[in-house]
């Protein structure tokens, strides 16, 4: 069992290259959301 294959990830093939593929871009894209949304509340953009 792999270290990826435990805590919340406890499913199998929570380690293949394609969910951790996944989960980045979902976590990655959250992050940048809220950044353009942050960015565009604050400032007057446009």
């Amino acid at each position: 069992m792999t270290d990826l294959n435990r805590g919340i990830m406890k499913f199998e093939g929570a380690d293949t290259p394609k969910a951790v593929t996944i989960s980045a871009i979902l976590v990655l894209g959250t992050i940048a959301g809220l950044i353009i949304w942050a960015i565009s509340s604050a400032y007057t953009v446009g």
